[in-house]
């Protein structure tokens, strides 16, 4: 009986449809889990896209985007103020050196403190990570009446993140949508009167 059921739902909404009641939509995104996910695919992440697919045509309150720092490293700061600049508000903490040499920051506590902080401007949070410390988040601001997507890497998604949120978006299925290509004939300058000139054509 279920099942027919969920077979008269999909056939009346279309998945548009069913995205049409996200209300305002907050996002929150991982950068390092975002980036590793980014190797993983083997694809290098379009900023611009990604926000755009992301939003999806509803009204977005804001853009996080939680990363470390090193202070030093001018490509990075670089990087940053053109994310500041492109939508994206750009939340950081220094790197910490590990034992083991490598360096880290854990931004987990800003992702959910912000989470909780916000609920009730927005009706809709887009989570970018497969992080499961976020797991306990995401379950309280279902609490609170907020619509929670996961957006992340499926191999690198805890299923404790999945089983808390309304929605789940594998990367792998997006990544053609939110990649960075290089430059197609698309592209290219066109002036005014060819493009009339084309018209007429048409």
């Amino acid at each position: 009986m279920l099942n027919h059921q969920q077979i008269e739902i999909n056939e009346i909404f279309t998945p548009e449809q069913l995205l049409e009641n996200r209300g305002r939509v907050a996002i929150f995104i991982d950068g390092s889990n975002l980036f590793y996910a980014a190797l993983q695919l083997g694809i290098e992440i379009d900023y611009t896209k990604l926000l755009c697919r992301l939003t999806g045509g509803s009204r977005l309150l804001r853009s996080f985007f939680y990363t470390g720092v090193d202070r030093t490293n001018e490509k990075q700061q670089g990087f940053l103020l053109w994310m500041r600049r492109n939508g994206y508000r750009v939340i950081s903490k220094d790197l910490v050196q590990l034992p083991d040499g490598s360096k880290k920051a854990n931004l987990d506590v800003e992702i959910a403190v912000d989470m909780m902080a916000l609920v009730g401007s927005y009706d809709t949070a887009i989570l970018v990570s497969g992080d499961g410390d976020l797991a306990y988040a995401v379950d309280a601001v279902s609490y609170r009446g907020v619509r929670v997507e996961v957006v992340s890497l499926r191999s690198m998604t805890s299923d404790s993140l999945i089983n808390v949120s309304d929605r789940y978006v594998d990367l792998e299925n997006i990544k053609e949508d939110i990649q960075k290509t290089s430059k197609s004939p698309g592209y290219t300058y066109r002036p005014l009167s060819a493009i009339g000139l084309m018209e007429e054509h048409d």
